[in-house]
């Protein structure tokens, strides 16, 4: 019982979190790709901008473990608290403050309303679908009106003079590849870290502390990646790059899989995690280059907001996609 406990309050903190992170993946790329000219200068600062990302899971998931262990799970939504507050205190004084805009533009709220409207419902019916069953009423109705909310938004921003999503971005090769990458990548390489901490908390009966140690190899491989991305995009392209990733990944991946046993430990993984990591971390930096490259400068918040939400969405799909499988692989059982 008790506030800490209760379920609204775990929902209405992960929403919170949830509209936080929403806001600032976005603008943090955005605001990378405004102030670094595209080309070295711009690979480089996406490089380090995903390793910080990287060294952050490191940090995050020990600290988390720690946190966890001593003081309950409570603890690692307040101690975001005070390093958010120094953060947004220290953005003051770093980040130059924007230029004056001469032209206004009008916040295209049908716009915003539909696309988070079915967007949300997408979700959530990708989400509850292995737990309610698809053929669920509230799963069903939810992707039917997930359906409907995002036609009404193809409308409202085919016929809006300033629109949430301009369809012209599209035109762009390069953010439409960025865009279905980051989908593909959440999707396949996103739903690991879900997967491996049901394996060592649930089959392996590792602690929260355990946890965030053994995440420590997949965390500095994909840090690894992020700047062998930034250098390969640099001298042979980010399509080329892309390629070298997933060459990289995707068989990283299948023999991360002979770890996936109840009776083997964690050193058949250690493998697997390293090669799969450095493969996830030079996609992830040149899936960002693509998304941001040929963008005028006063547009890269809307890119990147695109491929932002692809990513999220991109995740739920894949999350829902490989708990049905592995729902059917073992026959429902719990692996307790």
């Amino acid at each position: 019982g008790g506030l800490a406990t209760s379920p609204a309050v775990i929902i209405a903190a992960r929403a919170i979190q949830g509209i936080g992170g929403a806001l600032l993946l976005p603008a943090t790329l955005a605001l990378l790709n405004s102030l670094f000219a595209e080309g070295p200068q711009r690979n480089r600062a996406l490089a380090v901008w995903g390793g910080a990302g990287a060294s952050g899971l490191t940090i995050g998931a020990l600290l988390g473990g720690l946190l966890t262990q001593h003081f309950g799970w409570p603890a690692v939504f307040f101690v975001n608290v005070p390093l958010a507050g120094l953060v947004a205190l220290a953005a003051l004084a770093v980040i130059p403050r924007d230029p004056g805009r001469g032209e206004r533009r009008r916040f295209d709220i049908p716009g915003a309303l539909s696309v988070t409207g079915g967007s949300t419902l997408l979700v959530f019916a990708l989400v509850e679908g292995p737990e309610l069953g698809w053929g669920s009423l509230p799963v069903a109705g939810a992707f039917v009106l997930a359906a409907a909310l995002l036609v009404v938004f193809a409308l409202v921003e085919a016929r809006s003079a300033d629109p949430l999503m301009p369809f012209r971005l599209f035109r762009n090769r390069s953010l439409t590849v960025g865009m279905l990458v980051t989908f593909v990548y959440m999707a396949t390489f996103g739903v690991l870290p879900y997967f491996l901490t049901v394996l060592l908390q649930s089959i392996h009966g590792y602690s929260a502390l355990q946890t965030g140690l053994a995440f420590l190899i997949p965390s500095l491989a994909i840090a690894a990646g992020t700047q062998a991305g930034e250098r390969l995009a640099t001298r042979i392209g980010t399509r080329a790059s892309l390629l070298i990733g997933f060459a990289i990944g995707v068989p990283g991946t299948a023999v991360l899989a002979l770890g996936f046993d109840a009776e083997v430990g964690y050193g058949l993984l250690v493998p697997g995690l390293i090669v799969s990591g450095v493969g996830q971390g030079i996609v992830w930096t040149a899936m960002w280059i693509a998304a941001a490259t040929g963008t005028a400068t006063h547009e890269q918040g809307v890119a990147n907001g695109i491929a932002s939400t692809a990513l999220n969405i991109g995740n739920a799909i894949g999350l829902a996609v490989f708990t049905v499988i592995a729902d059917l692989g073992t026959g429902g059982k719990t692996g307790q």
